[in-house]
């Protein structure tokens, strides 16, 4: 049995030039993509997902083109929050369609290969699996997704990330560039100090961070109408832009159980808040040039 150190080179598996052809194929894919944006939270529990939903909408109430990656392969849940769980997939193209909700906004969650409520069949991740290996094959489904969906012309493809720090800073080494990262945190130390690791962790990447939002910032009291407070002010600083406050409100939560009805918003805090952060958002990206540069595709 042969050794690393007994191998010349790659070994003639080219593995530099597939990795160079994935790239190049991604780049194609999302060659209509205006603005790639991932939203990482550095840790669970935070409302990362529903916000990413919620802020979907927003956007796409602005008359943009909206669509959700969901990249939590272990828990997706972007499905069920779209109405779209036991969706089949169906092929478009040299690919795969675009699943959408009735109101336009795009969700690829694998979450759609199961029905609501379901147990996810697709493991990416076998029992006793080293953790290497374990990034590897998620990474490898992502690629996978990116290059196989026919996105068309988006404004916006939101990519929602997997709870864990280091899973921030290796989906920004992965992702084309350059995609703009939102980090989600929650008022407590313990969340926020999470989040500044992860803050100065992607600065050594060179993505750009258009901010932080910080989410469940008190709740909403349907009774007073006043947001009040729901944790201890937190003292740990965070080195990037606030883009917004949002309180917790439960008919937000009610409404993502439910697959997020098209029209059944109303009139939420929450939301005004997340309309806020939609605003900021773009103001933020306005200067990051386009998600996949032009020389990319070739």
């Amino acid at each position: 049995m042969k050794s690393y150190s007994d191998i010349a080179g790659d070994g003639g598996s080219n593995v530099v030039g597939q990795i160079g052809e994935q790239r190049r194929e991604i780049a194609r894919a999302l060659a209509g993509v205006r603005r790639l944006v991932a939203v990482g939270s550095g840790k669970g529990g935070v409302g990362k997902s529903t916000l990413t939903m919620a802020l979907a909408r927003a956007l796409a109430g602005r008359g943009d083109a909206v669509a959700i990656l969901d990249a939590d392969f272990n828990g997706p849940t972007q499905a069920q929050m779209a109405g779209l769980a036991g969706t089949p997939w169906v092929p478009a193209g040299r690919g795969l369609g675009l699943p959408r909700r009735r109101d336009g906004i795009g969700v690829v969650s694998l979450g759609s290969l199961l029905p609501a409520g379901g147990e996810l069949r697709f493991a990416t991740v076998s029992r006793g699996e080293q953790h290497t290996w374990r990034a590897t094959r998620e990474f490898a489904v992502l690629g996978q997704l990116l290059r196989t969906v026919e996105w068309g012309e988006l404004d916006w493809l939101l990519v929602d990330l997997p709870p864990g720090a280091e899973r921030t800073v290796q989906y920004a080494e992965f992702l084309p560039g350059p995609a703009a990262f939102v980090l989600v945190t929650i008022p407590s130390d313990l969340a926020r100090g999470v989040v500044a690791r992860s803050l100065s962790a992607l600065a050594g990447t060179g993505a750009p961070i258009a901010g932080y939002v910080e989410n469940m910032a008190g709740y909403w009291c349907a009774d007073c109408g006043e947001v009040k407070p729901l944790f201890p002010a937190a003292a740990v600083p965070l080195d990037a832009p606030c883009l917004g406050r949002v309180p917790f409100d439960p008919r937000l939560a009610e409404l993502c159980d439910r697959g997020w009805p098209a029209g059944s918003d109303g009139p939420s805090e929450a939301l005004r808040a997340v309309s806020e952060v939609a605003d900021r958002l773009t103001a933020a990206v306005a200067t990051v040039p386009a998600a996949v540069p032009e020389e990319a595709v070739r």
